[in-house]
């Protein structure tokens, strides 16, 4: 038998994931900052690119969250 879905901490989780991706890109740019004079073009760039991906993650775990929050309203 299944177990059932128990997406009660979703939102928890998710947030978290949003917390630390946040940190994540933050460091990036500090270390970019504190460092880019040692650092070549190519690596800044790749650091620049791997930011906007970590943006986009973030905005579909807030998309998420919107989804958690009405599946908790409906399922309660």
């Amino acid at each position: 038998m299944a177990k059932p879905d128990d997406r009660s901490d979703n939102t928890e989780k998710i947030a978290k994931n949003i917390g630390d991706t946040l940190q994540n890109m933050n460091e990036a740019r500090d270390y970019v900052k504190a460092h880019g004079d040692e650092m070549s073009e190519e690596e800044k760039h790749q650091i620049r690119e791997k930011n906007q991906r970590r943006e986009a993650s973030i905005h579909g775990l807030r998309e998420e969250i919107k989804d958690e929050a009405a599946y908790s309203k409906t399922n309660k």
